[in-house]
């Protein structure tokens, strides 16, 4: 071996033993997940939006949202009563709206749902993320990501 490579090598194994280091403590530090609770949360999440969104039984489906429940959809305002309130006004206007749930997942107190919403039979629809912080077997939080699902596409790929 050439004199010149072994400071090349002392630094790599320095700089390998200093990650593996990094990344011990990293995974030791993460909390265990409650697989239990989180699918639990799932279960509480996909039955309520079941019942909110495709049977708009939105009073018993609200019964498991936080009555200081915060919305971070800049069109729905925060609180259970005033997102009750709206989606009541909107399935009234749109009473064949659906919302089929194609995937879900959770992380800790987060349920992840990736959703086709339509507003009636021949609507092409949106693709939605739904994010949902569940605490005390209530809803008390929701995010989500809302795309129109285009009449065509630049590939062959779904959004689905």
């Amino acid at each position: 071996m050439r004199i010149w490579l072994l400071p090349r090598l002392n630094t790599l194994a320095l700089l390998a033993s200093m990650v593996l280091a990094c990344t011990t403590a990293a995974l030791a530090e993460s909390p265990k997940r409650d697989l239990a609770k989180e699918e639990a949360n799932r279960a509480l999440v996909l039955k309520f939006y079941d019942q909110f969104f495709n049977q708009h039984q939105v009073a018993k489906a609200a019964q498991v949202v936080a009555e200081q429940y915060k919305q971070h959809n800049p069109e729905v305002p925060d609180g259970k009563a005033p997102f009750v309130n709206f989606f009541t006004q909107y399935f009234q206007e749109h009473p064949q709206s659906r919302a089929h749930v194609i995937r879900s997942a959770t992380d800790g107190d987060l349920v992840y749902l990736h959703v086709h919403s339509v507003s009636h039979a021949q609507d092409s629809g949106q693709a939605v993320v739904d994010i949902f912080r569940v605490k005390g077997g209530k809803i008390v939080e929701h995010w989500d990501v809302i795309q129109d699902v285009p009449a065509a596409a630049q590939n062959r790929n779904t959004m689905f």
